[in-house]
């Protein structure tokens, strides 16, 4: 009976699908195994082994050493450097790009995932949201002294909102390097602001627990700058809010289409953690759909779809 012989071991997701794909490019079939964490709290990366039968080890193993050694333009990108785009755009660089990859994976991925070694990155949104929150106030509280509790909490409310989120998401082009499953790349997962918004407070809390307070601190900091700086300068709420459904309904009429209509299409996930998919339809027929925290937020996403989406038709 053929048995089969781990040949690659790694705690990297990334690597190990690029190591299976490279295999199974060659005709090997693999088999992808890893130990389950034992913490309450699963945020060690846990290591993935790559299996094949016996008779294919050698073979498997030499390609995997071809590829790592390859130059020019036919080269397999070195394992784990997928990443590196994205640590130059926030300015850090992990000593365990694990943590990076866990605050990257969105939860279909690993609905899609039978090796049980892959985690997504709700708990690390927890944890990013309560470190951007206390970094923030302690801002506000540094740079407004003179405003009171009340003041300060609308103004932190404000500057932390998914809508501003999601945007400072975009600016370092997060969508990019998510971890989706294949019915949520399909349906653009990519430009969902929920899904960017939600995996930007994951990145926070990824760049705390590898380098500590400092290093977040810098990061939201340089991040939340021009927000700080603008409500300074006016006083006023400072956000990125942008008022998709208006710019909709007049792109709309200036095209003589029919106005927008918005429906709520379903809800998602436990109590405290509602996301609301709205349907935007002009003329009776569905352009575009998305998820948000609450229902306007969704549809304020669903119409920067559809807007995208129809202007680019034309």
């Amino acid at each position: 009976m053929t048995g089969l012989t781990v040949i690659f071991r790694t705690p990297s997701q990334i690597e190990a699908d690029v190591v299976r794909g490279l295999l199974e490019t060659h005709g090997i079939r693999t088999i992808v195994s890893s130990d389950m964490s034992r913490t309450p709290f699963p945020l060690a990366v846990n290591e993935l082994r790559i299996a094949v039968h016996d008779e294919e080890a050698d073979r498997a193993s030499r390609i995997i050493a071809s590829h790592r050694e390859e130059s020019g333009p036919g080269r397999v990108v070195p394992f784990g450097s997928e990443l590196e785009p994205l640590e130059r755009q926030i300015g850090y660089r992990f000593k365990d790009r694990g943590l990076l990859e866990h605050a990257l994976t969105h939860r279909s991925r690993v609905h899609e995932d039978a090796s049980g070694g892959v985690f997504d990155n709700e708990s690390m949104e927890f944890l990013g949201d309560s470190v951007l929150g206390f970094v923030i106030a302690d801002m506000l509280f540094r740079q407004f002294p003179q405003h009171n509790e009340g003041q300060k909490s609308k103004l932190k409310a404000s500057i932390v909102s998914a809508a501003s989120l999601a945007r400072l998401g975009e600016r370092i082009n997060l969508g990019e390097f998510l971890i989706l499953g294949r019915g949520e790349e399909k349906t653009g997962g990519r430009r969902k602001l929920a899904l960017i918004s939600d995996c930007y407070e994951a990145l926070i809390a990824a760049i705390y627990l590898d380098g500590g307070i400092e290093p977040a601190r810098t990061f939201i900091e340089r991040q939340f700058a021009s927000l700080i700086q603008e409500a300074r300068r006016t006083g006023a709420h400072a956000t990125f809010t942008e008022d998709y459904k208006s710019a909709l309904q007049e792109w709309l009429q200036s095209h003589d289409r029919g106005l927008p209509a918005y429906r709520l299409a379903g809800e998602i996930g436990p109590a405290h953690r509602r996301l609301f998919d709205v349907e935007v339809v002009v003329n009776g027929v569905p352009v575009a759909r998305a998820e948000g925290k609450s229902k306007k937020e969704a549809a304020q996403a669903a119409a920067k779809l559809a807007l995208d989406r129809l202007s680019s038709e034309r």
